[in-house]
């Protein structure tokens, strides 16, 4: 779907968002340095954009995963979803932010078999937590505890799936046009 199933919703300026939705989006402006449109579709229900950026801090923070994991794991569930505007913005930050390897990025966009052992069962952890709705096949769980991740860990992955679909789906109801920053990554 390329166009909005909200055709009523539009994005939300932090100049003329009500006293709900400013605070969030002056929030994401600090975290962020700009209001990326996804953020700016979001705020219309201001519960929709403040439990995504509490779910995702606490995932930044909490998880354990390094931060290229914590791509990987972001890249999984937005490509599963079929998201291509936060498999861009997340593309853009394993590449410049994360320090994600360039043939692992590589590897993730072209859908094809990831160099990193490690990084491969975590991808397939979590893109198989969204694809079977949270049962993921035994195999690919033990793959994922072989590769020394834990228990904890699989939990949090839940936790990225439930913030990334919010964001996800929301992108698709809006069809949220891509901000600049991240057209570069743009899936073909």
């Amino acid at each position: 779907m390329t166009s909005s199933y909200l055709p009523t919703l539009h994005a939300i300026d932090v100049n003329t968002a009500n006293d709900a939705q400013k605070p969030l989006l002056e929030q994401a402006l600090k975290q962020v340095g700009f209001i990326p449109n996804m953020y700016a579709n979001m705020v219309n229900v201001p519960a929709v954009l403040s439990t995504y950026l509490h779910g995702y801090g606490l995932f930044r923070k909490e998880s354990g995963f390094r931060p290229a994991e914590q791509e990987v794991v972001f890249l999984a569930i937005s490509q599963t979803n079929g998201c291509g505007y936060c498999s861009a913005a997340h593309s853009m930050m394993a590449d410049k932010v994360s320090g994600v390897p360039a043939e692992v990025l590589a590897a993730i966009r072209a859908q094809a078999p990831i160099p990193d052992l490690r990084l491969a069962a975590l991808y397939a952890m979590a893109s198989e937590l969204v694809s079977t709705h949270g049962r993921p096949h035994e195999k690919t769980v033990e793959a994922f505890m072989n590769a020394g991740f834990s228990a904890h860990q699989a939990l949090y992955i839940i936790l990225a799936a439930g913030v990334k679909t919010l964001s996800n789906f929301s992108n698709h109801a809006f069809a949220t046009s891509l901000d600049e920053r991240f057209a570069a990554y743009a899936l073909k």
